[in-house]
């Protein structure tokens, strides 16, 4: 389909479509939804004409007050302001549904299910078919939910968009129109923050609702297309970060853990009763009643008792399951057989745990155990360990296996990690080993931070001959990306951590792009990262390591997302590919994943890129050093550019006075601070990626997410280099989808609504630079795509950007003024907690209309 015809199907089926159904929810019974609804069109074309004309946002809000005269005072302006984000709130919900409903229909799909394709022609090639099994051999797709807060509705509105998009595709209108009521009802703000618990209850909603489904189609489909398909582990897995992820979230304690670990495993097996009540009733016959009866005791109890100390029951779900199988086969014909097998497809894939709870620390608070270690089971304590070197480190651990006793009064972190590594062995237990086995170490920075992890294990009852756990580092800021070859080449050499490397399924490193973004600019992160692989993969088959990468990517391309699976299929020779995984959350879970038909497509889309770049590489995927120069330069332009920026006194305080930023800690979206440091005053390293991404996605300014691209794109031509880059744009899958999500970032900008700072005279100067620099990086990103609009090739996601964000035009400049107000009010002021709400109000809206940035 040609991107003209996906263009005009997408607005017949979607934009058209969404107009009815909004005109629809205007004239719903709401007294004030109604009133709201009837302003809204002339509100919303007011913003867009006073932004198009760079009228300041206070003046927006004032001038269309002025025009309505029933607004005498302050506070019924305030008033309709909180409803038209109310409204807007609802009209991204409805726009969901109507995106996921037609979702088959527009075209983005045409090149879905491109394993389907894959598959048809394996069943009419045996030699193709052969190499697709035995690269399954060798691959598996994890996808690990992770609970930051780019998007979190609630558990019932998510639930509302599943039953409106059925709905939708339905044109079931009755049914519409009483979820639309149901719609204008709900709240959508919790009156609480969440604890990381709470936030694992709301993705296990998509645990259940979708994964649970989807994954075990695509899995049935594999088994029937491949007879000899026969995997250790399950080929499409999950892990999750609620309840594990430690990383500068004090809210996250063993009791946690504890807590969450159990909700995955009752939810699952209530997932597994539902299916086991359809088989129920449908197997009557004579001869799989014990069978019936043991699994009828494991299924409720396990969903609706569960113990303290529960076991891994999935050798007996699955032994009762072939016997009633065998029963079914031997005296029944093989009568709804196909229902027994699908119940054992889901219990050997998901076992008794679900998805594979992750933990997380920091290497700070790691070391800090160790020491306390150190002082404990050391028979002389080593004075100065932390300023020897790396070499002297590594020779003086000792490898103890005991288990300390924790004194009371013991720091509260250093008490959790204890706490945690010893549930792990329950975890364990009661899942088996999938349930929980990696530890993942933040800002990893030298070997001893993993070998002194590995000791932590072994004074906490873990033996060395029996140490079921993988030790992940989490290389992310530019410098540790430099080193972290060097690091796993001495890891790869020390005798015990080789042993036990042996005895694992290999090493699986996590490169991290969010902090390395706000570290070193868009292109530097991308190239460190890249870099890092090749390097990385080098040491790893230097030492015949099997080697996975777990990324760190998700929500806009600023923090790693976008098209995604495009990196995927385009990583070349000299980058190991036969393991995918990667972290999803906050809207690129909702919008990649929030619906089956979505769902289908994405996990299809990366098994197919892993596949691809096995089976069909591309000959340009893999640099050559010319070209590897080439992108170097680059990189270190863009770097600098993005350094000078970053470094300017009032960058930072920029941020605090015209951004959202210090009002996102009161948004009840996360368990998790804003910055790491909590009390203390802020600093840009203390701040966390994804707060500072949100708050520049808030200005519209999207800075993370396009900074020095143009500079260096622009060094690039002035060095006489321009039909390098132009031939290297066309043959590398990798620097393409960089460039393209480069201008997916910048579809999201709009300098207009602060173009008022231009005369600003603190800020003037300083806005004039990033605006520069947008203007030179939208000009270089159509020189280099040959384009006239950004995104023309990918029309569809470009329209459904363009509409997302004329919905939340007016939240936006209803942000930009209250914060202008809030400069002019005291903070005692009665009416400064007023407009601090209206801020936070609109900051939901305005992140839940990004999905598609996912």
């Amino acid at each position: 389909m040609k991107a003209e015809k996906q263009e005009t199907i997408y607005k017949n089926e979607v934009l058209t479509r969404f107009e009815l159904y909004n005109s629809l929810f205007q004239t719903l019974p709401f007294q004030k939804v109604k009133h709201t609804g009837a302003l809204l069109p002339f509100f919303t074309a007011h913003c867009e004409r006073e932004v198009e004309n760079k009228v300041n946002p206070k003046d927006i809000i004032e001038h269309f007050f002025e025009q309505y005269g029933q607004y005498q005072l302050e506070m019924d302006e305030v008033d309709l302001l909180f409803r038209i984000i109310q409204y807007i709130e609802r009209r991204v919900v409805l726009f969901d549904a109507v995106e996921d409903a037609e979702f088959v229909k527009t075209g983005r799909s045409e090149d879905a299910y491109l394993l389907g394709s894959l598959l048809k022609q394996a069943a009419t090639n045996p030699e193709l078919n052969e190499k697709i099994v035995e690269k399954f051999k060798n691959f598996s797709l994890r996808l690990v939910l992770t609970a930051h807060p780019t998007q979190f509705y609630p558990g019932d509105v998510l639930g509302i968009i599943t039953d409106l998009t059925a709905a939708l595709k339905n044109n079931d209108l009755d049914n519409i129109i009483s979820l639309l009521e149901q719609l204008g009802k709900t709240p959508f703000i919790k009156t609480e923050k969440p604890t990381p618990v709470d936030e694992a209850v709301s993705l296990a909603w998509f645990l259940e609702n979708v994964f649970y489904p989807v994954i075990s189609t695509i899995q049935k489909r594999l088994d029937s297309n491949f007879e000899n398909l026969e995997t250790k582990d399950p080929i499409i897995q999950l892990g999750f970060w609620p309840g594990g992820d430690r990383d500068g979230n004090p809210n996250v304690s063993v009791q946690s853990t504890k807590e969450v670990s159990s909700l995955l495993r009752t939810i699952l097996f209530r997932a597994y009763y539902r299916d086991f009540r359809v088989i129920k009733r449908r197997i009557t016959f004579r001869g799989v009643e014990q069978f019936m009866d043991n699994l009828q005791d494991i299924f409720y109890e396990n969903s609706f008792n569960p113990v303290n100390s529960p076991i891994n029951v999935k050798p007996v779900i699955l032994e009762n399951l072939q016997a009633i199988k065998c029963v079914l086969s031997e005296k029944h014909g093989g009568l709804f057989e196909e229902l027994v097998d699908d119940l054992i497809l889901k219990v050997r894939n998901f076992g008794c745990f679900f998805a594979s709870l992750d933990v997380r620390q920091d290497s700070s608070i790691l070391r800090k155990s160790h020491k306390y270690v150190r002082a404990k089971t050391y028979p002389e304590a080593i004075d100065g360990f932390e300023e020897l070197s790396e070499e002297n480190k590594n020779a003086a651990l000792q490898f103890k296996e005991t288990e300390i006793e924790l004194e009371k009064g013991l720091d509260p972190l250093v008490l959790d990690t204890f706490e945690v590594i010893r549930y792990i062995k329950k975890m364990q237990l009661a899942g088996g080993e999938l349930a929980a086995h990696r530890f993942i170490i933040s800002n990893c920075q030298q070997a001893s931070d993993i070998l002194q992890l590995m000791e932590l294990f072994l004074v906490n009852g873990w033996k060395i001959d029996d140490l079921p756990i993988d030790f992940v580092p989490l290389f992310e800021m530019v410098d540790d990306l430099e080193r972290a070859a060097d690091v796993m080449r001495i890891l790869y050499n020390h005798p015990l951590y080789k042993e036990h490397l042996k005895k694992r399924k290999g090493q699986t490193i996590m490169l991290g792009f969010s902090d390395s973004t706000k570290d070193g600019g868009y292109l530097m992160a991308n190239w460190s990262i890249y870099k890092a692989k090749i390097e990385l993969t080098a040491v790893s088959r230097e030492y015949d390591v099997d080697l996975t990468f777990f990324d760190g990517r998700g929500g806009p391309p600023a923090r790693g997302g976008g098209k995604t699976q495009a990196f995927y299929a385009s990583m070349g020779e000299e980058v190991e590919n036969n393991h995918i995984q990667l972290t999803i959350q906050g809207q690129t879970i909702s919008s990649l994943y929030g619906s089956s038909d979505t769902a289908h497509y994405n996990i299809e889309q990366l098994m197919q890129a892993g596949l691809a770049s096995t089976l069909n590489p591309r000959p340009g995927d893999t640099l050559n050093v010319n070209e590897k120069k080439l992108f170097e330069d680059m990189a270190q332009v863009s770097h600098e550019k993005f350094l000078k920026l970053r470094h300017h006194p009032l960058f930072l305080q920029y941020l605090e006075e015209k951004s959202p930023l210090k009002f996102l800690s009161e948004i009840n979206i996360s368990s998790r601070p804003v910055k790491r440091n909590g009390n203390s005053k802020l600093r840009l390293e203390d701040l966390r990626a994804i707060s500072f991404v949100t708050s520049w996605s808030q200005l519209k300014q999207g800075i993370p997410g396009f900074y020095g691209v143009g500079s260096a794109l622009e060094s690039a031509e002035k060095s006489g280099e321009w039909d390098k880059i132009q031939a290297l744009y066309k043959s590398s899958g990798m620097f393409k989808t960089i460039i393209d999500n480069c201008a997916m970032a910048m579809s999201k900008i709009n300098f207009n609504i602060t173009s008022h700072l231009a005369e600003d005279p603190v800020y003037g100067e300083f806005w004039k630079t990033m605006k520069d620099e947008y203007d030179r990086t939208k000009h270089y990103l159509l020189k280099i795509s040959n384009s006239e609009r950004l995104m023309d090739e990918f029309p569809v996601d470009r329209d459904s950007i363009a509409m997302r964000e004329r919905i939340i035009l007016p939240l936006v400049v209803i942000q930009h003024y209250s914060i202008q107000k809030l400069n002019e009010l005291d903070e005692n002021d009665p009416q400064y907690h007023v407009y601090s709400k209206l801020i936070t109000r609109s900051i939901f809206g305005i992140v839940n209309a990004g999905r598609n940035l996912a």
